[in-house]
């Protein structure tokens, strides 16, 4: 009885300097405090995380890109049928996943995108009911590590974690191989616009091969039990304009642009529908996510229509770049490389720029000058401009497309928003 009354109080000290940590860091102006909160209160209580999850039921969203635009996606979907307590700032680590369960402890349902280093501890912590598997790629080698100790580290989780529905993009060789023995998958066809790190096969390292059309895939080599590796028959699919799923097809019309979001879009109902909400309902709920976090965000700035797209690895890059509206009046590429980006940027190699030869490009970011030398070996013509606003005032009045990379798209979203604070003033 005592040791529940002292981890009640504990309980409550954390929660009280978390709101005051909260308080004096948006005072202060270092940021939304949803962070440092998290991490004082975790300091002070290392049980708060399970205890704030209770017994609600918890869905978990991971993978290398689309966290939080299939996490805004599912939140929509499952606020049809529920209150939903979710990070929907993005912050996927264990202080950013406290702060979003205190700030919503009156939800009756939690949706979290959760780093892939976290998953194994969240998903235990938090007894989660559900776990979502967009793709597993290269990221921040510094930080990360190898894809294929995140591969193995998630199939350990769901090994321990029988229980758990898993909707996984059978599209993605190394997600497969994550969810391949799990007895509660739910499969989608979310697609694999970047396949450069599934040549080879995790559990039998054997090559991976394609067929013509590059929707089916299979290893070479047979399992250890004499089965082969290869793409599961999905549950969930895209064809055309149309979702199809167990329920029928759907007309799926997106607010947001890309194939990889119709991906993520799938994947989230996919998720709102094992979790009990309507099918149809789910399908325009997701259908109504207009940006994520700024992302997809236009913003006005001194005469300029300036269009934010974000992107942090390889398979990420690529995608953003194939959303790109190449009738911009301009193109603005920034690149920072501090902690939270990666500070290793040889991956700027793996992306293909070469394709931008009709469009005004300024390269930008505390690292604009390696991204200069890689857009000189594409043979793009670029200025450099490191400042990332004096770089889109670079660009002729009109549509400004900016690409950035994660301190670099959060530092920016930041100054033009102070840009945006001093023009009201001076109005």
């Amino acid at each position: 009885m005592k040791s529940k009354s002292i981890q009640r109080a504990r309980t409550a000290v954390a929660v009280t300097a978390a709101k005051a940590a909260t308080v004096a860091s948006r005072a202060t102006g270092r940021g939304a405090g949803g962070m440092i909160g998290g991490l004082v209160a975790g300091f002070i209580d290392p049980s708060l995380m399970e205890n704030l999850a209770g017994v609600r039921p918890v869905s978990i969203v991971t993978g290398t890109n689309g966290k939080s635009t299939t996490t805004r996606m599912l939140t929509a979907a499952m606020r049809t049928t529920s209150t939903v307590c979710s990070n929907e700032g993005g912050d996927n680590m264990d202080a950013g996943i406290i702060s979003a369960l205190l700030e919503g402890r009156g939800a009756e349902r939690v949706v979290l995108e959760v780093d892939e280093l976290h998953v194994p501890a969240a998903a235990d912590k938090l007894d989660a009911d559900c776990l979502v598997l967009l793709n597993l790629s290269r990221d921040q080698l510094d930080r990360v590590g190898e894809i294929n100790t995140i591969e193995r580290r998630l199939r350990e989780c769901l090994q321990a974690r029988p229980e758990m529905t898993v909707v996984a993009n059978c599209d993605d060789v190394m997600v497969t191989s994550v969810a391949f023995d799990h007895p509660n998958v739910v499969w989608v066809a979310a697609g694999a616009g970047w396949t450069g790190d599934s040549t080879s096969c995790p559990r039998t390292e054997s090559h991976i091969v394609r067929s013509e059309d590059g929707v089916d895939w299979c290893a070479t080599k047979p399992l250890a039990d004499g089965h082969q590796f290869r793409r599961p028959a999905p549950d969930y699919w895209l064809e055309g304009e149309d979702l199809v799923t167990p329920q029928g097809r759907f007309s799926l019309s997106l607010q947001l642009p890309g194939n990889a979001n119709r991906g993520n879009a799938a994947q989230a109902v996919a998720a709102a529908v094992t979790g009990g909400a309507d099918t149809q309902k789910a399908v325009d709920a997701v259908s109504q996510v207009k940006e994520v976090a700024g992302r997809y965000s236009t913003i006005e700035f001194e005469g300029r229509q300036v269009h934010m797209l974000l992107a942090k690895n390889p398979a990420g890059w690529q995608e953003a770049l194939s959303m790109v509206d190449r009738s911009a009046d301009g193109l603005v590429i920034a690149v920072n490389g501090q902690v939270a980006d990666g500070e290793d940027l040889s991956w700027l190699w793996d992306v293909r720029f070469e394709d931008f030869d009709d469009v005004a490009v300024v390269a930008a970011g505390e690292r604009g000058t390696d991204l200069a030398v890689r857009l000189t070996y594409a043979s793009i013509e670029h200025e450099l401009v490191k400042n990332t606003l004096d770089a889109i005032r670079a660009c002729p009045p009109g549509r400004v497309e900016v690409l950035a990379n994660y301190t670099a798209f959060r530092d920016l979203k930041r100054d033009l928003a102070k840009a945006s604070a001093r023009t009201a003033e001076e109005a």
